[in-house]
């Protein structure tokens, strides 16, 4: 394959011995092959800049990725799925070209249990009640920043409940350390769904060469230029672009030296990782109607972690259910394995469906983003307090280092479009600093 050859020809360039070269006369290194980085890389193509891209993975797309692990008639998108904020999301133009198949989203699911037994009409009612209020309970008032568990408990428990669940669910974490003012910034409008994802944006960007299975250990920036070590070898470039998530940033996967300046560390210290997760179930259409259940919330506690499920059945039409978690939850999930993730999900299923559903899961896939070394997490959150960290690492560092990813897009954050925005707004930059 293409993206295979040219892996090859610049893993032999990493191989070689490195040579120092002038600030603003050598090439830029792109660090991560997501969506930041391939937009970041194709705005450098584009005006004719000599670039690397090194990918630590051995794919390109990052978090967006189209699962194929149960088959070919079961592909589900393990990381983003859906084009959030469709006026302004550049995938929706690019997927509408590709011939993508698009849904737009659903309502409520059709179908509620808590603690495994069906909800009371009570139950639902309240819920959705609740539900139709949040964004009225959820909006900043005058003073400090709060948290979305500070803002709803204002409106009372059953807006808690609501909060709890749309935190875990859309944004993949505990509501009292998500940011109400840069939620509240979140881009607003139509959201999409395509059926493949990751696999369009693999699509899109299957011409950019990329070193595949190259991970930079470290960058310094002491001198006028920038180097990275890779496993490799040693990269000299006029400047990097930077797109790891922020997850990676805080585990000291890359060392720096000299160290990231302290308003930068400080920036970055207001931002953690969600935990947003999926598992995805095959299940044998000749043993249970897929029709007959469509998508389903299961709410349960296990000890003091709320794990509550959303469960998309049968999507686009398959013989599949993938299980949508976020929280404390997830991460405990996350931490127990594949296997024991899949029993649990397909226990979760089984209380729903009936007894005759357990022999329809033929396989699952975990796909958890908490424990994957190259993502620590699902996205981006911003903690309460610190709704300004995002804007705050757009600039350059040292006109060196520029980070990139949806962790900085301000009010496109958490999104592939996002990521790919900025992305192209930090090649611009690179192209404006080296003149």
């Amino acid at each position: 394959m293409p993206l295979t050859r040219r892996a090859a020809l610049i893993g032999a360039l990493l191989a070689a011995p490195a040579v120092k070269v002038a600030h603003r006369d050598g090439p830029v290194v792109v660090v991560g092959a997501g969506a930041a980085g391939l937009a970041a890389a194709d705005i450098l193509r584009q005006a004719g800049r000599a670039f690397t891209v090194i990918e630590a993975r051995d794919r390109i797309g990052g978090r967006a990725y189209t699962e194929l692990g149960l088959g070919p008639d079961c592909p589900f998108d393990a990381g983003a799925e859906y084009v959030h904020w469709a006026e302004r999301n550049p995938w929706r133009a690019i997927a509408e070209r590709d011939g993508v198949r698009i849904a737009g989203q659903e309502g409520w699911a059709r179908t509620l249990f808590v603690d495994g037994r069906p909800a009371t009409d009570i139950e639902r009612n309240r819920r959705r009640a609740a539900f139709s209020g949040l964004d009225a309970a959820l909006k900043p008032v005058a003073g400090p920043d709060r948290s979305l568990a500070e803002a709803a408990a204002v409106a009372g428990p059953d807006m808690v409940q609501a909060a709890a669940g749309l935190s875990r669910l859309s944004l993949g974490e505990e509501p009292d350390r998500v940011s109400l003012i840069d939620y509240d910034r979140l881009w607003s409008g139509t959201d999409l769904w395509l059926d493949g994802y990751g696999s369009l944006v693999r699509r899109r960007f299957a011409s950019m060469p990329v070193a595949l299975g190259t991970a930079a250990t470290e960058i310094d920036w002491s001198g006028c230029g920038v180097r990275v070590t890779t496993p490799g070898g040693i990269l000299d470039a006029a400047a990097v672009i930077l797109t790891v998530p922020v997850g990676v940033l805080a585990s000291g996967a890359i060392h720096f030296t000299p160290d990231l300046p302290a308003p930068t560390r400080d920036a970055l210290s207001g931002l953690g990782m969600g935990a947003y997760s999926k598992v995805g179930l095959q299940l044998d259409p000749a043993r249970i109607d897929l029709k007959a259940l469509g998508d389903a919330v299961s709410v349960a506690r296990r000890g003091d972690q709320d794990q509550t499920i959303y469960f998309e059945v049968s999507p686009f039409d398959r013989p599949l259910a993938v299980a949508n978690i976020g929280g404390d939850g997830s991460r405990a999930l996350c931490e127990l394995g594949e296997a024991a993730a899949v029993a649990e999900v397909t226990d979760r299923l089984v209380a729903i469906l009936g007894t005759q559903a357990r022999g329809a899961v033929t396989a699952g896939k975990l796909a958890g983003w908490w424990t994957d070394p190259y993502a620590r997490g699902s996205y981006s959150i911003a903690r309460p307090g610190h709704a300004d960290a995002r804007a705050a690492l757009q600039a350059g560092i040292g006109e060196r280092i520029f980070l990139a990813g949806e962790a900085y897009a301000g009010g496109g954050a958490m999104t592939v479009g996002g990521a790919t925005l900025d992305g192209e707004r930090a090649g611009q930059a690179v192209l404006r600093m080296l003149g």
